[in-house]
């Protein structure tokens, strides 16, 4: 055996590492080994040093001034989320850049109150490996304490928008999440009319909502105030995660509070919020939303509102809402569409019973008390009856319109009940249409076709107008159903309207209307109570000095007005009753509320001796003044003095509906004027049996 070397080192025998190897280590203890000299060299670094290279190079970047006055520094931490918020990048240490007391600046030609923003500190950290790829990812955006201005001149330019490169960058960025922190937000904007401010601060101990806000200021030169919070983090990159929002706001008395979620924040494509509203006025809506929407009483509507705002136009809806509008009640749904050449309102609201009062606001035709409520001056006089309020027509152009609108139930303080009223409301190119407007009432039907344009094409200051509409067998006892003995008549109202005008409120279209007003009543009563029923001042005092306050069998009354520039006169007006034939003639001017009548009576029976001279009706229709000439003794007709008068009978004739078999004491009224009407065979017109004044006349359609 050879005796083992005492000098050998015992290690010596151990197999050495193949050179590969040893590389391959050493490359890798490199590769290591520069990150963490690189970070250690990098925080060390006083980059401070660089805040003027900094300041200059983001200023050219962003076009308007930047500078950051206070410390800058680089650490590495983690980013600090927890709980749901947290990821796995979160636990890996990042570059955390911290810059104090920051400050951006307007772009040139801004005049400005203050400068864009300041924030007292923000930080963000930068993963590593998508600078590989041309990629800055940005896991979170803290503000500390920011204040921020955001600016719309009249002339549209802005502060927030900057400027495009040339061409695009290599370099994409990945903003993740958005972090705010105590601070406020100041918005200006000439263009919409709005300066307010909201407070900004984070909510401690509440899983839902991370920060709050209150607002204060003007909009469209009206008091906004409100309050609202929302999720603590903003997240930019989980794009299906929801965004809790909360808000509740004051504008001019109109009240706004929503809540729900926004699931996009960056293209805002899913909003999703309960909506309630509240204000004096629907019209009041017109400065907030830009929707044009009729005057009204006080309401309040409480609904499921789903949006999106696109590049070029944004979709709202605002389904199964309910709520009241003065005394009456709706719901439904509308749907708003952005677009060109100018938004679109579809959908359909009901009512189930619907005050006629609640309907003058859409008119002017509520007091004055109303219109301020409302925030409308208190416009009209005191000696006037139609309201002089003036239509807005100068927003009739700024949307279009197909809502279908449906009330189960109309009625007017407790009386005169309407049923199944069904219209569809058609803006167009600021031309509003009722077509058609129909409604059952008092066991018959109205039915009527109403035009309204506003575009300002033919007059840049009036409404033109036209209206055509007609009532069928309306029942008088249905029409007056608290008044006593009514409901053993049997009478019934058919009329015809049909007018055209110009003007700018409803007084101005009545007093220069053109067109004709024709009706007869067949068999019923009539009294001075029955015509303070209708609230008719003038019939009150009419009939009173007529026949006193009690029950008078009508027989018929038949009217025929032409309409010539707002004024009304007389063709054809007979009213016979048990006790007389009344003749009618005279003018009732529209444009200046005044009235010119002559009532002639013809007494059958001497029991009625008041009815021995003519009545006068003058006046206005707030204080009509009704005078009896005592000192001429009236002319006994022997029959009506206007059934001389054989186009105006003609023409009321189709408006007398009597049963198969019946006989009313209209068309025994009107055939003293020319013979009694018989039903013509199929397809011919409907003529007068052989007589003085017998002449072709068109019969009334069936129904």
């Amino acid at each position: 055996m050879t005796p083992q070397d005492p000098n050998r080192n015992p290690t010596a025998n151990t197999r050495r590492l193949p050179s590969r190897t040893r590389i391959a280590l050493a490359v890798a203890g490199i590769v290591v080994a520069v990150p963490v000299v690189a970070a250690v060299v990098l925080a060390a670094y006083d980059w401070n040093k660089a805040r003027p290279w900094l300041n200059d190079k983001i200023s050219e970047a962003i076009d308007r001034p930047f500078e950051i006055r206070g410390d800058l520094s680089l650490t590495w931490q983690q980013q600090g989320l927890s709980g749901a918020d947290r990821t796995w990048r979160d636990y890996l240490p990042l570059p955390h850049l911290v810059a104090k007391d920051v400050h951006v600046g307007n772009p040139a030609g801004m005049r400005a109150p203050a400068e864009m923003a300041s924030v007292g500190q923000f930080a963000f950290g930068v993963e590593l490996l998508p600078l590989l790829r041309h990629r800055i990812a940005i896991p979170v955006l803290r503000f500390d304490n920011p204040s921020v201005l955001l600016q719309r001149d009249a002339e549209g330019k802005n502060n927030w928008t900057f400027k495009q490169a040339d061409k695009p960058s290599p370099w994409q960025l990945d903003l993740q999440r958005v972090v705010f922190a105590k601070g406020a937000v100041h918005y200006i904007d000439a263009v919409t009319h709005v300066d307010a401010t909201a407070a900004v601060d984070t909510i401690n101990a509440d899983r839902t909502y991370g920060v709050s806000w209150k607002l204060s200021g003007k909009w469209n030169n009206q008091a906004i105030t409100g309050s609202g919070k929302s999720g603590a983090v903003l997240s930019l990159r989980q794009q299906t995660v929801p965004f809790p929002l909360a808000a509740s706001l004051d504008v001019g008395g109109t009240r706004i509070a929503v809540e729900g979620t926004l699931t996009k924040p960056t293209a805002l494509t899913a909003l999703d919020m309960r909506l309630k509203i509240s204000g004096p006025s629907m019209a009041r809506l017109y400065g907030i939303t830009g929707v044009l929407l009729p005057e009204t009483p006080a309401f309040a509507t409480e609904g499921h509102l789903t949006g999106s705002i696109g590049a070029n136009a944004s979709h709202w809806i605002y389904d199964k809402f309910t709520g009241r509008v003065g005394s009456s009640d709706i719901h439904g749904k509308l749907d708003y569409r952005s677009g060109q050449p100018r938004p679109v309102l579809t959908g359909a609201v009901e009512s189930k019973l619907l005050q006629f009062s609640d309907l003058g606001p859409l008119v002017g035709a509520d007091s004055n008390a109303s219109k301020q409520a409302r925030g409308v001056d208190a416009v009209q006089p005191g000696n006037r009856v139609l309201p002089v309020e003036t239509f807005k027509t100068e927003r009739w152009t700024a949307l279009d319109a197909d809502v279908s609108f449906k009330a189960q139930r109309i009625t007017r303080d407790g009386g005169l009940p309407i049923h199944n009223l069904d219209t569809l409301i058609h803006m167009k190119d600021g031309v509003l249409s009722l077509t058609p407007m129909n409604f059952d009432i008092a066991g018959g039907r109205f039915t009527s076709n109403i035009m309204l344009d506003g575009s300002g094409k033919i007059n840049p200051h009036a409404i033109r107008a036209e209206l055509k509409a007609n009532a069928r067998k309306l029942q008088l006892k249905q029409l007056f159903p608290t008044i006593d003995g009514m409901q053993a008549t049997v009478g019934q109202v058919n009329a015809d309207m049909s007018l055209s005008a110009t003007g700018n409120s409803v007084a101005g279209l009545l007093g220069s209307s053109n067109g004709e007003l024709k009706g007869v009543i067949n068999e019923g009563s009539v009294s001075k109570l029955l015509l303070e029923e209708m609230g008719l001042n003038l019939g009150n005092v009419v009939l009173t000095k007529l026949i006193g306050d009690k029950q008078v069998k009508l027989n018929c009354m038949v009217t025929d007005f032409s309409v010539t520039n707002g004024l009304m006169r007389s063709r054809l007006f007979v009213v016979d009753t048990s006790d007389a034939k009344i003749d009618v003639a005279g003018t009732v001017n529209l444009e200046n509320e005044k009235l010119d009548l002559t009532l002639r009576p013809d007494a059958k029976g001497v029991r009625v001796i008041s009815l021995r001279a003519p009545i006068y009706v003058r006046g206005t229709f707030k204080d009509p003044d009704v005078s009896i000439d005592k000192g001429v003794l009236a002319m006994r007709a022997g029959g009506a003095l206007a059934l001389a008068v054989v186009a105006p009978i003609a023409a009321i004739l189709p408006l007398v509906n009597a049963g198969p078999g019946e006989t009313t004491g209209c068309e025994t009224l009107l055939a003293q004027g020319g013979g009694k009407p018989v039903a013509p065979p199929p397809g011919q017109t409907l003529r007068q049996k052989p007589g003085k004044n017998a002449q072709n006349i068109k019969p009334q359609p069936k129904g």
